[in-house]
């Protein structure tokens, strides 16, 4: 969506970010991504237009910079290609 382009762009630049929890720590509980170090992941806000909090969309970017795309609070993942 278009909100996950500005997010990538905010990413890119180093912020500001909307949210406070925008660059936590993604743990990857749920494991449908790479496994990897405890702290190798990090998870940014997609805004989600009507909703009144963070909604469930995330871009989730990982130490070596690939970068993973969730509309559904992390129950699936697709992977964002860059130009």
């Amino acid at each position: 969506p278009p909100e996950a382009r500005a997010t990538l762009a905010l990413i890119e630049d180093g912020g500001p970010f909307p949210f406070s929890r925008d660059g936590i720590t993604f743990q990857n509980r749920e494991r449908l991504l790479p496994q990897k170090a405890r702290d190798y992941y990090s998870e940014y806000t997609v805004i989600t237009p009507g909703e009144s909090d963070r909604g469930a969309r995330r871009i989730i970017v990982g130490e070596a910079g690939e970068l993973y795309y969730t509309a559904d609070h992390y129950a699936s993942f697709a992977w964002i290609e860059m130009p």
